[in-house]
């Protein structure tokens, strides 16, 4: 359980640094700016979007192309769920929805893909060990 935390709060830091970079990058080329709120909604749209790629091991069972979508519905109906707690403190227009949930799905979208490759590659990396050892032991 220490090590799934540890993990958990790397993948979190990780996706928050990655995605807080790749705003402020748009944000000074776009001219605009940002609100604190904006930047812990982020924040809070990482630690979901990371909690949720951390369960992978439950859809084991599932083959990955269906894992991916799953994961990706369960992510949205879970962001969906906090953007719509949050929008009694400070209301959502339905644009406003609509960019939540671009501005979400584009990172999702690649930290997903670093996430899946780091475990593939994990994969075959145990792989390539269980063959040695068995090639050791002939």
């Amino acid at each position: 359980m220490k090590n799934y935390l540890k993990t958990l709060l790397l993948y979190i830091c990780i996706s928050y640094t990655m995605v807080s970079v790749s705003g402020a990058v748009v944000n000074i080329v776009g001219g605009t700016q940002t609100s604190n709120s904006n930047t812990l909604i982020m924040f809070g749209l990482c630690v979901i979007a990371s909690f949720v790629l951390s369960l992978n091991r439950l859809f084991d069972e599932l083959s990955p192309l269906l894992m991916i979508i799953l994961q990706y519905v369960i992510v949205i109906a879970c962001c969906g769920a906090f953007l719509f707690v949050l929008s009694f403190i400070d209301p959502i227009s339905p644009k406003g929805w609509f960019e939540y949930f671009r501005s979400f799905t584009v990172p999702y979208v690649f930290i997903a893909a670093i996430y899946y490759y780091s475990l593939y590659a994990e994969a075959k990396k145990q792989d390539q060990m269980i063959k040695e050892i068995q090639e050791g032991k002939e």
